[in-house]
């Protein structure tokens, strides 16, 4: 060992303290407002569903349990009746007792060119709605009882907020290799970003809409739902102009279940790809670039230790691997903070190597603008939207 391997060991190691410390800051420097009483506004909850989810029955039973306590209406929109997912939501809504005043099923159709299934759900959704408020509600979700309530209360505190929207986690009930790939993606790196980006009172330029509520006078004001066609990514789309329109995008404190399971590692690589998609169409640089730090030291630690390790080199190849153990203990300590599961010890090598798939996955998603999202086929310009192509195929 010399002076200079120390040097690049010690700094590896400072670049990663020093990023895990900030971030816990972030989780840590918002307290839970106090519960304040309010007059509830009635809401229209969307939820768009393509295909059969992970334990796709108890994510609408969740949605049915709302303990909203004001007047509000659920809408679930399919492309189709034959979509695999609609007899189990029908006979769930026919089973489930729930507070809404109103639950239907509609049929969108195929959108129509350059715009998403998603989107077009939602715009189906919107123009059923008859309630003041509109919420989004993706259909990998499990809302716990009162987290409506929370949305709502947060975009009634300030009349300059548009928009409010839950912090999500992952968990799965018996993870894959791939459900902790994932869960440390949303938990260990967006989840812990977005609360350290939020401002003291959750701005944000951005939205991540898993869940999100919306005052029809800022959607109406950026000329509704229907202004993100041509986007691949709706929600950070809308929330980017709301921002632009002088709105408020708020994060809240109650979070957020993405429900995953039986997600081996090809394809959550998938899934892996599409987020680096997304963060392209609406992220700002500030936000991301933290990231690439991180991934870039890992990176640069592997790479040391490869080569220690052909050389038979073994103190610089422990030192090299000092920084790739840090990252592990960041990933699952920040993953714990934002409220992720435990990571069993047979899994640990899924942190460790998570930077390096990264990099393949970001390589890839520069090489190829064909993504898969939901059972259809896309194909994204430069910039992550869909320009002027249209679904390019249907997946089977």
């Amino acid at each position: 060992m010399n002076a200079r391997q120390l040097g690049w060991a010690a700094a590896a190691l400072g670049v990663l303290v020093h990023g895990h410390r900030r971030l816990m800051a972030g989780l840590r420097r918002r307290a839970a407002p106090p519960v304040t009483s309010f007059e509830p506004p009635s809401v229209t909850v969307i939820r768009p569903i393509r295909g059969l989810d992970v334990d796709a029955r108890e994510n609408v039973r969740a949605l049915l349990d709302l303990d909203y306590r004001g007047e509000w209406e659920v809408l679930f929109v399919f492309d189709s009746e034959d979509d695999p997912a609609f007899l189990p939501t029908r006979e769930e809504v026919a089973a489930r007792p729930t507070r809404a005043k109103r639950v239907e099923l509609l049929v969108a159709g195929e959108p129509p060119v350059g715009m998403t299934g998603k989107l077009n759900a939602m715009q189906v959704g919107v123009d059923r709605s008859r309630c003041e408020l509109l919420a989004f509600s993706d259909s990998d979700t499990r809302p716990s009882p009162n987290v409506l309530t929370a949305l709502v209360g947060a975009l009634l505190e300030d009349e300059g907020t548009g928009a409010t929207f839950a912090p999500i986690y992952a968990a799965a009930d018996t993870p894959l290799a791939g459900d902790v790939g994932y869960g440390l993606l949303v938990n260990a790196w967006y989840g812990a970003s977005v609360a350290c980006t939020a401002a003291p009172d959750g701005a944000l330029p951005f939205i991540m809409g898993q869940l999100m509520v919306l005052r029809r006078q800022a959607l109406a004001a950026i000329g509704g739902v229907g202004c993100a066609a041509g986007q691949f990514v709706d929600d950070m789309y809308l929330g980017r102009r709301l921002h632009e329109a002088g709105w408020k995008n708020r994060v809240v404190h109650a979070p957020l279940r993405v429900v995953t399971g039986r997600l081996g590692l090809g394809a959550f690589l998938r899934i892996f790809r599409r987020w680096i998609l997304f963060s392209e169409a609406g992220l700002p640089g500030a936000f991301a670039r933290p990231h690439w730090v991180r991934g870039a030291v890992s990176w640069l630690s592997w790479g040391g230790l490869a080569a220690s390790v052909a050389r038979r080199a073994w103190g610089p190849a422990f030192l090299s691997a000092l920084p790739i153990g840090f990252s592990v203990w960041s990933q699952l300590r920040l993953q714990r903070a934002c409220h992720g599961p435990d990571v069993a010890p047979r899994h640990y090598w899924v942190p460790a190597v998570l930077p390096l798939l990264g990099a393949g996955v970001a390589l890839s998603a520069r090489v190829s603008r064909d993504v898969d999202w939901r059972g259809r086929g896309y194909r994204l310009d430069a910039k992550a939207r869909l320009g002027e192509a249209q679904p390019a195929r249907a997946s089977v």
